[in-house]
């Protein structure tokens, strides 16, 4: 067994016999645990786990997330109510603000949960992963013990946006908190909802994350996912989307940080009219890997899917893309369509993309395609001729690049919240 798994392992047998059993769900976690255990860490032969290598990690050990550490609440004020605030996988209710949430609306930590008789714990945690690559999903369903729980009521329009933060931040050791989020739009429901994902101090810690999202018919949620965490840092994420009839998925998500990532986005697509438009900026640099993967499956007819994503691989950073869409029978009068585009700074990075279209219905709509190639140079020769500097004008250019995705979210604050961000991380960048 590898030490990380051998770590977790130790971390899951020293949670508290009642923590475990809690609402009866001792059962699903042993199994769970066991399972992952018995298949271990995929290699680069498994498929889903070509372009990222675990073999660093798995020599790892972590310890299990403990007290929250002391976080000033001065590094968060950027970050309005209504917020959920976990440091290093704790939930802190100091640096939390949940006051002022209209009728209709439930924002509360998953620890709060398990420790009642709120079903919704068993039916978050008591899900299965049979495959035997979805090992940090099972891990994750083996030892979460906390996350965030969103309810949003039918036919309740939530205008404020609500904010779930993850900080990462120093501790005596490396740690492995593992969350697990859900996250309920019932008929008619609409909502926005921001995760930030903050490295607040270096560290070196595994953060293992699993959201799920089930829309109801007509429900609308638009989702932006801010991922900055410390170029020493972990995070595995992973989604996993339902979406009923004419319910709308707006998603921007930013890969800025950490030192390797993945994550996962799974849409299902199966009421009749169900819409996912979902896009994305991978940033490697450094010696950063990102890897994301979507898996989108049409199910019912006349849904749709748009997917714009932009990839950046700059000194010897590698971003992976792995765009998969599948049209099953019966799913006609459906539209698919994926871009990703990648830049290449560097002869030292690397960027690998896999866009795969899958189709077994007749009447349908659907186009994809992928690039990787290196700044305009005419662009570039436009913008110095106008008296711009070299690097200001290639500024111009990736800024301009990696912002298209942002416009899938169909809200212009929001929108300049997240080019703000990616402006702010490549100012970095320049100046590392």
């Amino acid at each position: 067994m590898s030490a990380l798994l051998d770590s977790l392992k130790q971390g899951f047998e020293a949670l508290p016999a009642a923590l475990v059993d809690a609402q009866g769900l001792g059962d699903a976690r042993r199994a769970a645990l066991a399972a992952a255990l018995a298949d271990g860490l995929p290699g680069a032969r498994v498929e889903a786990w070509k372009y990222t290598s675990l073999r660093a990690l798995s020599a790892r050990g972590f310890a299990a997330a403990g007290a929250p550490a002391a976080v000033e609440a001065a590094a968060l004020a950027h970050i309005p109510a209504p917020r959920l605030v976990f440091v290093n996988g704790v939930f802190d209710a100091a640096l939390s603000d949940t006051d002022g949430l209209p009728p209709g609306v439930e924002f509360r930590p998953l620890s709060q949960a398990l420790a009642g008789d709120d079903p919704r714990a068993v039916s978050v945690l008591g899900r299965r992963f049979e495959r035997a690559d979805e090992i940090f999903a099972r891990l994750n369903a083996a030892l979460a013990t906390e996350g965030a729980l969103l309810r949003v009521e039918a036919d309740t329009a939530v205008a404020t946006p609500l904010h779930v933060v993850f900080v990462g931040t120093t501790a005596g050791t490396d740690l492995a908190p593992h969350l697990r989020h859900l996250v309920e739009l019932r008929k008619g429901a609409s909502l926005t909802l921001a995760e930030h994902y903050l490295g607040l101090g270096a560290h070196r810690h595994l953060a293992n994350h699993v959201l799920h999202a089930h829309l109801a018919g007509s429900a609308r949620l638009v989702h932006a996912r801010l991922q900055d965490e410390d170029a020493g840092a972990t995070v595995f994420a992973r989604t996993d989307a339902v979406l009923a009839s004419q319910a709308t998925y707006r998603r921007a998500d930013l890969e800025l940080g950490a030192g390797l990532s993945r994550h996962e986005l799974n849409v299902a697509l199966q009421g009749d009219g169900a819409a996912v438009h979902a896009g994305g900026v991978l940033l490697a640099d450094g010696r950063r890997q990102l890897d994301t993967r979507l898996g989108i499956i049409h199910q019912a007819r006349d849904t749709r899917c748009e997917l714009p994503w932009r990839g950046l691989a700059d000194q010897r950073g590698r971003a992976a893309f792995h765009g998969g869409i599948e049209i099953r029978a019966g799913a006609d009068g459906s539209e698919a369509e994926l871009s990703n585009k990648n830049l290449l700074l560097s002869d030292a990075a690397e960027i690998d993309t896999q866009p795969v279209l899958v189709i077994h219905a007749d009447e349908v709509k659907a186009a994809h395609g992928a690039t990787v190639g290196r700044l305009d140079e005419t662009a570039l020769f436009y913008l110095r001729s106008r008296g711009i500097p070299g690097e200001q004008a290639r500024g111009l250019l990736v800024q301009a690049f990696l912002r298209e995705p942002l416009a899938m979210l169909e809200d212009a604050a929001l929108a300049e919240t997240l080019g703000a961000a990616v402006a702010a991380r490549l100012e970095r960048k320049d100046a590392a």
